[in-house]
C-alpha cells in the first residue's frame, strides 16, 4: 500500500528514541510529519487543552518533512496536526513507538492510544504502536517492521471508526515469529502510594504501580505478547455493555416528584 503523508505522534515526547526511529524508517516510503509533545505526557489519557494557548514550535527531526513540538497532550497533537498544521490530511496516523507496552486496561490511561483514538475520531486511519522495552535494538526492529507491514499489498488499514493497538514483545536477539489478532486481556495494577513531607511540612504522595498480567490467556494481547508474538487489537469507541441493556424496560417517571415519593 502506498501512503503520501503520514502523521507521527507519541506520548513519550518529541525527543524520545522511538519516535525518531519510526520517523526515519517511514521517510523512505512517505512524507512524514511529526507533531509530538515537548515533554513526556505518559498516562495522560485523552486529555485535551482548552484553557491555555497551544504553541507549535518547528523543530528538526531526521527524515521528517516537517516537525513541531507542542506544549500540550498527545490528543492535542493529533488534533492540531490533522486540523491545523499539515498541508493536507494525512493518509495514516501512527502514535509511537511507545517505550513500554499498552495492554488491557492500559488503553484507558495511555496517551499513545489516545492520540491514535483522536486520529480515528477525525476520520484518519490510525494505529498505536508500543514496544515492551526501552532498548534501541528492539525499537529499531519494531520501526522496521512497521515500515514493511504498512507497505504490503495485503495490509488492511483500520476501517472507519476503528483503530489498531499494536504491541511488540521485548527484543530477545531474534525477531518475533508471528503477529496475531487478539482481544484485550487482563492487566491490573497494585498501586503503592509513598507518603513524603515537603520542606513546608505538607504531605505529598508518589504513586507507583506494579502490573499483574493474566498471561495464561493466550488469546489476548497480554498472553500473546508474553508468548513472544506481536499483537494487534482492533479498538472502537463504543464501550456499551449491550447484554445488560437488552432486556431492560423503560422506567416511567411521575409527573410530580413530591416529598411523598420518598421513603
Amino acid at each position: 500500500m502506498k501512503f503520501n503523508r503520514i502523521l507521527v505522534t507519541n506520548d513519550d515526547g518529541i525527543g524520545a528514541e522511538g519516535i525518531k526511529l519510526l520517523t526515519g524508517m517511514l521517510s523512505a516510503v512517505a512524507r512524514v510529519y511529526v507533531v509530538a509533545p515537548e515533554l513526556e505526557r505518559s498516562a495522560m489519557g485523552h486529555a485535551i487543552t482548552m484553557h491555555k494557548p497551544l504553541h507549535a514550535t518547528p523543530v528538526e527531526i531526521e527524515g521528517a518533512t516537517q516537525a513541531w513540538r507542542i506544549n500540550g497532550t498527545p490528543a492535542d497533537c493529533a488534533k492540531l496536526g490533522v486540523e491545523a498544521l499539515l498541508p493536507a490530511r494525512p493518509d495514516l496516523l501512527l502514535s509511537g513507538i511507545n517505550h513500554g507496552s499498552n495492554l488491557g486496561r492500559d488503553i484507558y490511561y495511555s496517551g499513545t492510544v489516545s492520540a491514535a483514538m483522536e486520529g480515528m475520531f477525525l476520520g484518519v486511519p490510525s494505529m498505536a504502536l508500543s514496544y515492551a522495552g526501552d532498548d534501541r535494538e528492539g525499537l529499531e526492529w519494531s520501526a522496521r517492521f512497521v515500515r514493511w507491514w504498512v507497505t504490503q499489498s495485503e495490509f488492511i488499514q483500520p476501517p472507519n471508526g476503528m483503530l489498531y493497538n499494536v504491541n511488540f514483545p521485548q527484543w530477545n536477539h531474534q525477531p518475533p515469529h508471528q503477529m496475531v489478532w487478539v482481544r484485550l486481556g487482563q492487566r491490573r495494577y497494585s498501586n503503592d502510594f509513598h507518603k513524603r513531607i515537603d520542606p513546608r511540612g505538607r504531605a505529598y504522595y508518589w504513586m507507583a504501580g506494579r502490573p499483574h498480567d493474566a498471561i495464561q490467556e493466550t488469546d489476548t494481547d497480554v498472553g500473546a505478547l508474553a508468548g513472544g508474538m506481536i499483537t494487534v487489537t482492533p479498538l472502537q469507541m463504543d464501550a456499551t455493555a449491550y447484554p445488560f441493556i437488552a432486556d431492560k424496560e423503560a422506567l416511567p417517571i411521575p409527573s410530580q416528584l413530591g416529598e411523598g415519593l420518598w421513603p
